[in-house]
This record gives C-alpha cells, sequence and structure tokens, in this order.
C-alpha cells in the first residue's frame, strides 16, 4: 500500500498543478460561449485542434525518450539531457522559419485567407511549447514539484488573465459602447478570437522565460546517443500523431465534410463555411465537458510514466501495475457517473442554451475516455519492454479507423459521428493493446475486478435515465442520482476497502 500511497501522492504533486490548470483554463469556455457566436467558436476548436497535432509532431516522443535514457546506467544523464534539448531547438526554430514564410499559403488553405498571423502566431506558440516540455520533463523526473506547479500556473495565471483583460474587459467594452482609453488603444474589434492566441503566445513565452534555467548543455553533444534516442523516439511520435488524430481530427474533419456537402446542397460558401462552423463550435463546446476525465488521466500519467521507469527493477512491478489498472477504472467510472448522473447542472458550464443541442454526445464521449485511460495505463508495456514499434501500429490502427468511420459516420450523423466514432476507436485500440501485450509483457490484470466496475457503472448510468438527466430539476430526480453515485461508492468500498482489511488481518 506505500507503493500506491507514493503514486498516488505524485499524481496529486505533479498532476495537481496540470489538473487545476487545465481545469482554470477550462472555465474560459462559458467566457468564449458567451462572447463568441458558434462560427467564432468553431475557429478556435479547428485551431487548436491542429496545435494539439503540432506539439506531438515537434516533440517526436523525445519526451518519453528522455525518461528512458536518463535511467540507464550508461548513460550521463547530463549528455541525455543536453542532446534532447540541441535536437528540439533545432528542429523547432527550423519549423518557426518554414512555417512563418508558408504563412499565408497556410491560411489560404484553411480558408482563412484574411488572418495569416494566426499561423506564425500558433507557429511560434507550439515551437516554444514543444521546447519547454523537456526542461518540465527534467522537473519531473528530480521530484521538484514546486518549480513544476510554479511554472504551470504561471502559464495558466497569464493566459486566463489576458483572455479576461480582452475579451471580458475590451470586447464587453467596446460591443456595449463603454469605450476609454485602456479599450481604445489596447483593443483592435477586428482581432476578434484572434486575441485567444495572443493570450496563449504570451503565456507560452512565459514559461519558456521561466524555464531558461533549466536548459543547460552541461553535457556533451553526442551524436550515437542521440541516434539510439530518436530510434526509440520515432515509433513514440507515431504513437503521438495517432493520438492527436483520434482525440482532435475529428472537429477539422466535422468542418470539412459539413462545408463540402453544404456546398453539394446549393448553399454559398460562406453560409456553407458558417453552418459547418457553427456544428463544429457545438461539438467542440459539449466535448469540453468531457475535459475533466482527460485532467486526470494526464496527471495520472505525468506521474506514472517516470514511477514505472525507474520501479522497472522492482520484483514486485507487475503486480502493483496490475492493481494500479484496478483504482484507475474505478476512478474513471466514478467520474463518468458524475458527469452524466448530474449533466443537468453540467450543461450549465455552458451558458449560451444554443450549444445545448450537443449533450447527447456527452455519455459517449465520457466512455471513450474511460477506453483511453486504460489504453494509456495499457501502453506502459511497449515502452518498458522496449517495444515502442507496437505503439505505432496500434495507433496506426486507431487512426485509420477514426479517418474511416469520420468519413462514414459524419455525413450520416453529423457531429454524432465524430462522438461515435471516438468511442470506437478508443475501444478498439484499448482491446487490441491488451492483446499484444499478453505475448510481449504480460501483466496480470484482474480483469473480473475491471469489468464488474464498468459494467457496474454502464448499469447504473443506464437505470439513471429512469429520471432524465437533462430534464431533472427536482428534488427528487437530484436525490435519486445521488443515491445512484453513493451506490457505486459503497460498492467500490465493501469490494476493494472490505478486501483489504481481510488480507491485512
Amino acid at each position: 500500500m506505500s507503493v500506491f500511497k507514493k503514486l498516488a501522492g505524485q499524481t496529486a504533486i505533479y498532476g495537481s498543478s496540470s489538473i487545476i490548470g487545465r481545469f482554470l483554463n477550462f472555465l474560459l469556455t462559458p467566457l468564449y460561449a458567451l462572447q463568441f457566436t458558434n462560427e467564432q467558436y468553431g475557429i478556435i476548436t479547428e485551431m487548436y485542434a491542429y496545435v494539439a497535432f503540432l506539439v506531438v509532431l515537434l516533440t517526436y516522443g523525445m519526451e518519453t525518450s528522455y525518461f528512458r535514457f536518463s535511467t540507464l546506467k550508461e548513460h550521463r544523464s547530463t549528455n541525455v539531457y543536453s542532446n534532447t534539448l540541441y535536437s528540439l531547438l533545432t528542429s523547432s526554430s527550423f519549423f518557426v522559419v518554414l512555417i512563418s514564410i508558408f504563412s499565408q499559403d497556410i491560411a489560404n488553405w484553411l480558408q482563412y485567407p484574411n488572418h495569416f498571423e494566426y499561423i506564425i502566431w500558433f507557429g511560434i506558440i507550439v515551437a516554444l511549447d514543444a521546447i519547454s516540455s523537456i526542461p518540465l520533463a527534467k522537473l519531473r523526473s528530480q521530484a521538484r514539484a514546486k518549480k513544476f506547479a510554479l511554472v504551470n500556473f504561471a502559464n495558466v495565471g497569464v493566459n486566463i488573465s489576458l483572455n479576461l483583460f480582452f475579451i471580458y474587459y475590451c470586447k464587453s467594452n467596446f460591443d456595449s459602447g463603454n469605450t476609454n482609453w485602456i479599450v481604445n488603444h489596447l483593443y483592435n474589434p477586428e482581432i476578434g478570437v484572434g486575441y485567444v492566441f495572443i493570450s496563449n503566445l504570451i503565456s507560452s513565452i512565459i514559461k519558456f522565460l521561466l524555464l531558461l534555467p533549466e536548459m543547460s548543455f552541461k553535457g556533451s553533444f553526442d551524436f550515437l546517443l542521440l541516434k539510439k534516442m530518436l530510434s526509440y523516439s520515432m515509433p513514440m511520435l507515431f504513437v503521438g500523431l495517432a493520438y492527436v488524430i483520434n482525440e482532435t481530427l475529428d472537429r477539422a474533419m466535422l468542418k470539412n465534410i459539413l462545408f463540402d456537402m453544404n456546398i453539394s446542397n446549393n448553399y454559398s460558401s460562406s453560409e456553407s463555411l458558417t453552418m459547418a462552423l457553427e456544428q463544429n463550435g457545438i461539438y467542440g463546446a459539449n466535448y469540453k465537458i468531457t475535459m475533466i476525465v482527460t485532467m486526470f488521466i494526464q496527471a495520472f500519467r505525468y506521474a506514472s510514466e517516470p514511477f514505472f521507469f525507474k520501479n522497472e527493477s522492482d520484483k514486485n512491478s507487475k503486480e502493483i501495475i496490475s492493481k494500479m489498472m484496478t483504482y484507475l477504472v474505478i476512478v474513471l467510472v466514478f467520474i463518468f457517473l458524475l458527469i452524466t448522473l448530474y449533466l443537468h447542472l453540467f450543461k450549465y458550464f455552458i451558458p449560451d442554451e444554443s450549444y445545448w443541442s450537443g449533450l447527447f454526445v456527452v455519455p459517449f464521449l465520457l466512455g471513450a475516455n474511460i477506453c483511453l485511460g486504460i489504453y494509456t495505463t495499457l501502453s506502459i508495456w511497449y515502452k518498458l519492454s522496449k517495444q515502442t514499434i507496437f505503439g505505432a501500429y496500434i495507433s496506426g490502427f486507431g487512426a485509420l479507423l477514426t479517418l474511416g468511420l469520420n468519413y462514414l459516420l459524419i455525413p450520416k450523423f453529423g457531429f454524432a459521428g465524430c462522438a461515435y466514432t471516438t468511442l470506437a476507436c478508443y475501444f478498439s485500440m484499448m482491446v487490441v493493446s491488451y492483446l499484444i501485450g499478453r505475448k510481449y509483457y504480460p501483466i496480470p490484470y484482474n480483469l473480473k475486478s475491471i469489468l464488474f466496475y464498468i459494467v457496474l457503472g454502464a448499469i447504473i448510468y443506464l437505470i439513471s435515465l429512469s429520471f432524465n438527466a437533462l430534464e431533472m430539476y427536482n428534488w427528487k430526480g437530484f436525490a435519486y442520482h445521488t443515491f445512484l453515485l453513493l451506490t457505486f461508492v459503497i460498492i467500490v468500498y465493501f469490494k476493494e476497502v472490505g478486501k483489504e482489511k481481510v488480507v491485512l488481518s
């Protein structure tokens, strides 16, 4: 139990700043929903889908490679760190130059010909974030929680403050006609949603500057070491790219497919783009509700990845991973029930009722995130066994499934097709990873307990539908759903805590 407490503590320390940070950013969604139209929010949704893809591309798995090689005795950790930074600085600088040269061409391709500056801003953002990922990984590996938290909170604090200033203060005053010297000199209505991107750019610069003292190059350049690291990380690049395709590309595909459909239905180009962006905005806003699960998964990954690499030689390491998986599933199912049983309350996170038409996809997306959390934890087998190529194969399979199903389902179901695809994709990847992992790095997972909690959560959710969570406004419905949630907690307590007491006795 001390091992689990240690892992839980690390999850709390390293994950809390990320969870709280992402949660605070998450709270910007109501601001965007109130201040921007569905069409404008659709632009934000699409652009950040591309950002997620580019950050993975520019880090190309070197974060995981750094963890792997810094724990190996045959390599000096300072050399590993320096060579990782050499690699990312070079590639990111080249990327910024390239993206600046072709910014107008890219803007034309994205159908934002009047905003080539978006491309340059995002090019700098993703380059800075890619470079910053390695000093942050160093802080995690050295257990320097305070500095890690400080940097993340500073990044989020600056981003939120600037969003509130530009969008809440300046835009609100300008729209209502209450202009003053600050608004007149610091706000330009033509920039519009661009202020969201400017705020992100400035916060990324602040984060980079705070991490500069950590970017030391004390180790010597070692081409052979870098070659080994790249050989390990390249499959992880494909894992990351496939993850982004599965997680975010549906929003880009949704816009393009709906745009083409509207054109074929004789709508004008401007009408078609507006309608497509509106649907994209509705889907993107409702997707945000499920980010609570994603934030927990990220926090757990921050703590578990370096933890498992450092404790790989422990004779009980596989049993620890197995038990940890059971606890992870319990938490994920609890979050699923918390959101779905109280969806009538969570919907007010999106204060504009025009977005509520997409609430029905939230349970599907939450189910998909449960599968993603399990798959993310399962993936430790190919990292520890140095079989990262299998991660690329599995992720590639998921990416192809995402592309194919979205093309089939979006024309028929609209943005709901994206949700169905996400669930099918992560479920398939979870199953495939488990089956392959049994052969190359068998871990004795307690499948009976895992399936029990998943099925229990599904049954409780289905029972809850007798009181529709979207139409339940009276105290009886609230009490009923609270009873169902407590039922899950009580069953978990007696099954897990009671069992531990019996073992200890």
